[in-house]
């Protein structure tokens, strides 16, 4: 009997079998939840739709999160699909190349703006397009974030900014919500490899000195992420919102690492 029985869970975010929402959405499986899948765009279909299939899921549909008509849309889906779901996950960031690369101060208006739509905005949308489709008991919604929301992390710079907004938008969420049973909370995931992260210079050397500086002394797999976000998604966690539960071998409680240490 898994802990996720007679749920149905509504995810965002898988781009391919590397996606931190992948990870999240095997181990709601895993644990009894019936899922339905959303993808990006129709480059993403050829890879989403086979793994959305092999989990025994029918419900895959293409949302643009920047576009209210399409989120309107796939939700007016799901609710004939499903008629209610239980949890809704939200595993979307993005932000261009070219702010990841060089200095903060050099971020354009356009990818400023661009950051925070689709990896902020888009979960004030897509939660409030569930709020109806959530079961009179309350619901669960989970979103991703990352170390640098807090400190500084060499050429996260605008995604660095849009995790700090998305965890404050996280927080004042799971305020309005609370009244009505809707948890929200976040998981802040150790550097992964994933399709977003290929995008920020230096990843694999940061990634590698990670495991070094952690106190667990390892890296993060999308399957870690995925065992939290099954918890935070279920019952045993109906006392939780609004927090932001880290999956990153301890890496965020530590300060100065001495020269024997690394």
């Amino acid at each position: 009997m898994g802990s996720l029985d007679g749920k149905t869970a509504l995810v965002f975010g898988v781009a391919n079998d590397h996606s931190i929402s992948w990870g999240i959405a095997q181990a709601l499986a895993r644990e009894g939840a019936k899922l339905g899948f959303s993808y990006a765009g129709p480059n993403l279909e050829k890879r989403v739709r086979p793994l959305a299939e092999s989990l025994g899921a029918t419900f895959v549909e293409q949302c643009d999160v920047g576009s209210d008509a399409e989120v309107a849309q796939v939700f007016a889906r799901a609710k004939e699909a499903f008629g209610t779901f239980d949890i809704l996950v939200h595993g979307i960031a993005f932000a261009s190349r070219e702010d990841l690369a060089g200095r903060f101060v050099d971020t354009s208006r356009e990818g400023f703006l661009l950051a925070h739509n689709i990896s902020v905005y888009s979960l004030v949308a897509l939660t409030r397009a569930a709020l109806p489709l959530f079961p009179a008991g309350g619901g669960a919604v989970l979103t991703l974030t990352y170390y640098g929301a807090e400190k500084v992390v060499p050429k996260y710079n605008v995604m660095g900014v849009a995790k700090a907004s998305l965890e404050a938008t996280m927080r004042y969420l799971a305020s309005d919500l609370g009244p009505q049973g809707v948890r929200v909370n976040a998981v802040s995931a150790g550097p992964i490899r994933t399709l977003a992260a290929s995008g920020i210079s230096g990843f694999r050397d940061y990634q590698r000195s990670f495991a070094g500086a952690a106190p667990l002394r390892r890296n993060v797999t999308i399957e870690d992420v995925g065992n939290a976000a099954a918890f935070l998604c279920s019952d045993a966690a109906r006392a939780i919102t609004g927090e932001v539960v880290y999956v990153d071998s301890g890496y965020n409680i530590m300060g100065m690492q001495t020269a024997e240490e690394s």
